[in-house]
C-alpha cells in the first residue's frame, strides 16, 4: 500500500504539472476536480498507514478488528472532547482522521511531543478498555464506560502519588476523590502518563515524577476552569513556544548526565557523585518544595557539579572502608561480645550463681553502651559528604544519638565503677547497685516493648496511618523515617518462627562455645597467671608485671576468632536439617513406582560417566579413533 500511495502521489504531481496549460474553464477544470478527489482519497489511505501499536486511533482501520470491540469504542468515546472543556484555538490542527480528545488539550497546554501523545492515547484507551472488560462487556449500541472502571485506573496509576502526598503530609492536587468527576480523573491519569512517557531517564525517579505531576496537575485544574485553553506558564520557552521537554525535563537530565560523567565508569567512590537514589531521595522530604515551580535553576537539586568540588549527597554516603564490617553488623558484634563476656565470667566463677557473680556479669552494661557509642561515632563519621543536603531530621537524629550514647556510656561506666567500689566495702547500702539495676531494667524494658509493638500488625498499621506526633516521634527515635519500605513487615507467626529458628542456633552455638571453647581454657589461663615472673630479653614488652599477658592473648585469640565465625556453621547445619525435613515432608525426589526405578537405572550409566569417570578416560576412545 505504501508503494501504491507513493506512485499515486508521483502521478498526481505529474498531472498537476501537465495540466497547468489546460483550459481552466474546460478540460482544466475537470482535471483539477479529479485531482482534488484523488488527493482526498490519498489522505484517507495515508491515515490507514499511520503507525500504531495495537489500536488504530488516527484513522479507522478496516483490517484491525480491535478498534471495533465495544469496550475499546467506549474508551475512545470516554476521552473525546466535550463542550465543557476549554476551547482550543481555531488554528490548532488535529492529527489524523479523528475527533478532538483530551490529549489534544494536553498537547496544546503543556507542549508534549506528538509521538508521546499518540503512544499514551493508545495506552489510556487500552487501560480503560481492560478495566471495563474485567467488569463486563457493554452491550449497548453506543457503549459507555462504567465509573468503577475509571476509578480503578485512576487509583492504580496515581497510587504512588497519593502515598507520596500522604507521606509528606501535603494536600493532593484535587480536593477530594468524590469532588472530581470522571473527566477530571481521565485528565489527571492522561497527564501522569504523558509526564512519564516524556521524562527520559527522569522516569527512574518516581518521587520526582510525583513532584512534577503535583504542580502540573494544579496548573491543569486552573486551566480547565477557564473557557479558553492557554499554554501553561511553566512550559513556555524563551522563544514563546511550549515544550515540556525543554523547560521541565532538560534541566534535570543535564544535571544527572553531568553527575553520571563523574563516576569514572563505576570506579569513582560513592561520595564523589550523585546517582539516581540521591536525586530521588531529595523528594522524600517536604524540603523538596523549596524548589518552587517552575524549578529554580540555582537550587541545590539542580546544582551543576564542578571538577574538584565534592557533590552533596542526599541521605547516605558509602565510604569504602573496613569500618563497615562493624557498622553494618554492629548489633551482631555487640551481642556476640556481650555473651562471650558473660560466659567467660561464669566459667571463671566456676558456675557459682550468687550475688557477686551477678554483679560481675553486669559488667556487660558498660560493654554494651560503649560499643553502641562506637557505632554512633561511625554513623557521624561515615555520613561526611551528605550534611549539606541531608534532611534536618536525619542529621538531628545522628547528633542526638551521638550525645545520648556518649552520655549513656559515661554514666553507666561511672555507676558500675561505683558498684564495684561498694562491693569492696563491708557496710555499704548498695545505693549505686540499685541505681544501676534500675537504669538497665528501664532501658531493656523500653527496647523490648518497642520491638514487640513494631512486630504487632495492629500497632504497626496504627503508627503508619496516624499523623500524631507521639507515634512519629517514637518511631523516629527507633529508626530513621524513609519513604521506601516503610510499610514492609512480616506476620507475627512468621516472626515467631524466625525467632525460634535463631534461638535454636544460638543455644547450640553458646552451649558449644561454653563447654568446648571457653571452659577448657579457664584452668590453663589460671596456671599461666600464677607462673613466677620470668625475665626475657625484651622483658619490658613481654613479661614485666603483666602476668604473661601476651601468652594469654595468644592462647585465647584463636578461640575468640572461631567463636565469632562459627555462627555461620551452625546456621548452615540447622538450615540443612530443616530443609531436609521440609523436603521429606513434601516428598521431593521420592521414587514411588517400579517404572520410576527402571528409569533411574537407565540414566545411571550416564550419570556415572559424567560424575565419576575422569576426563582422560573419556578422551581415550576419541583419541584412538583419531589415531586410526
Amino acid at each position: 500500500m505504501r508503494k501504491v500511495i507513493a506512485t499515486l502521489r508521483a502521478l498526481v504531481e505529474v498531472l498537476e504539472a501537465l495540466s497547468k496549460d489546460a483550459d481552466p474553464e474546460g478540460v482544466g477544470r475537470l482535471i483539477k476536480e479529479e485531482l482534488q478527489r484523488i488527493k482526498k482519497a490519498d489522505a484517507a489511505l495515508s491515515g490507514e498507514l499511520t503507525p500504531y501499536n495495537i489500536v488504530p486511533l488516527e484513522a479507522p482501520s478496516l483490517t484491525n478488528a480491535i478498534g471495533f470491540f465495544p469496550e475499546v469504542r467506549g474508551a475512545i468515546s470516554a476521552i473525546r472532547y466535550s463542550e465543557q472543556f476549554p476551547r482550543l484555538p481555531a488554528d490548532f490542527e488535529i492529527s489524523g482522521q479523528r475527533d478532538a480528545d483530551m490529549f489534544d488539550l494536553l498537547e496544546y497546554v503543556f507542549g508534549f511531543q506528538k509521538d508521546n501523545i499518540r503512544n499514551q492515547r493508545e495506552n489510556i484507551v487500552l487501560a480503560i478498555a481492560n478495566a471495563q472488560a474485567r467488569l463486563g462487556i457493554p452491550a449497548d449500541a453506543d457503549p459507555k464506560i462504567d465509573e468503577k472502571a475509571i476509578n480503578e485506573v485512576f487509583l492504580k496509576v496515581l497510587d504512588n502519588y497519593i502515598k507520596w502526598c500522604k507521606y509528606l503530609r501535603k494536600r493532593l492536587a484535587w480536593n477530594s476523590f468524590q469532588a472530581i468527576n470522571r473527566d477530571r480523573k481521565l485528565f489527571l491519569v492522561s497527564l501522569y502518563f504523558l509526564i512519564w512517557g516524556e521524562a527520559a531517564n527522569v522516569r527512574f525517579l518516581p518521587e520526582c515524577i510525583c513532584y512534577i505531576f503535583h504542580h502540573m496537575a494544579k496548573e491543569l485544574d486552573a486551566i480547565l476552569d477557564h473557557g479558553e485553553a492557554n499554554p501553561a506558564p511553566s512550559c513556555i520557552t524563551e522563544d514563546g513556544s511550549v515544550s515540556f521537554l525543554d523547560k521541565i525535563i532538560r534541566p534535570i537530565y543535564e544535571t544527572m548526565a553531568l553527575e553520571a560523567a563523574r563516576n569514572n565508569n563505576g570506579k569513582a567512590s560513592h561520595s564523589s557523585w550523585r546517582n539516581y537514589d540521591d536525586f530521588n531521595e531529595y523528594f522524600w522530604s517536604p524540603a523538596c518544595f523549596e524548589l518552587k515551580w517552575p524549578m529554580r535553576e540555582e537550587s541545590p537539586f539542580l546544582f551543576k557539579p564542578k571538577k574538584r568540588k565534592r557533590t552533596g549527597k542526599s541521605t547516605f554516603v558509602e565510604h569504602r572502608t573496613f569500618l563497615h564490617l562493624y557498622r553494618s553488623f554492629h548489633r551482631l558484634w555487640i551481642f556476640l561480645f556481650v555473651m562471650f563476656q558473660a560466659l567467660t565470667i561464669l566459667a571463671f566463677r566456676k558456675e557459682k550463681i550468687n550475688l557477686k557473680t551477678f554483679k560481675t556479669i553486669l559488667s556487660i552494661g558498660p560493654t554494651f553502651v560503649i560499643m553502641n557509642f562506637i557505632e554512633s561515632c561511625l554513623d557521624v563519621l561515615l555520613m561526611f559528604g551528605a550534611y549539606s543536603t541531608a534532611r534536618g531530621m536525619a542529621i538531628s537524629r545522628l547528633v542526638i544519638r551521638f550525645f545520648w550514647c556518649g552520655l549513656a556510656s559515661v554514666f553507666v561506666t561511672y555507676v558500675y565503677i561505683k558498684v564495684l567500689e561498694e562491693q569492696n566495702q563491708r557496710n555499704s547500702n548498695s545505693k549505686y547497685f540499685r541505681i544501676y539495676i534500675l537504669t538497665l531494667g528501664i532501658y531493656a524494658a523500653v527496647r523490648v516493648v518497642f520491638a514487640l509493638l513494631l512486630k504487632c500488625k495492629a500497632c504497626h498499621m496504627l503508627s503508619e496511618m496516624s499523623d500524631q506526633s507521639f507515634f512519629q516521634f517514637f518511631k523516629w527515635i527507633y529508626q530513621e523515617r524513609y519513604y521506601v519500605g516503610r510499610g514492609l513487615f512480616e506476620r507475627f507467626s512468621d516472626y515467631c518462627r524466625y525467632v525460634l529458628f535463631w534461638l535454636v542456633i544460638l543455644i547450640c552455638k553458646f552451649t558449644f562455645a561454653y563447654f568446648v571453647q571457653i571452659k577448657p581454657l579457664v584452668e590453663p589461663t589460671k596456671v599461666i597467671i600464677d607462673l613466677p615472673s620470668l625475665q626475657y630479653s625484651w622483658h619490658d614488652l613481654v613479661s614485666k608485671n603483666n602476668k604473661n599477658a601476651l601468652t594469654i592473648v595468644s592462647l585465647w585469640a584463636p578461640v575468640v576468632a572461631i567463636y565469632l565465625m562459627d555462627l555461620h556453621i551452625w546456621y548452615t547445619l540447622l538450615s540443612a536439617i530443616i530443609g531436609g525435613v521440609m523436603g521429606a515432608r513434601a516428598r521431593l525426589g521420592e521414587i514411588r513406582t517400579i517404572e520410576m526405578v527402571h528409569k533411574r537405572f537407565e540414566s545411571f550409566p550416564k550419570v556415572f560417566v559424567k560424575n565419576l569417570v575422569s576426563l582422560q578416560a573419556k578422551r581415550l576412545p576419541f583419541d584412538r579413533q583419531a589415531s586410526q
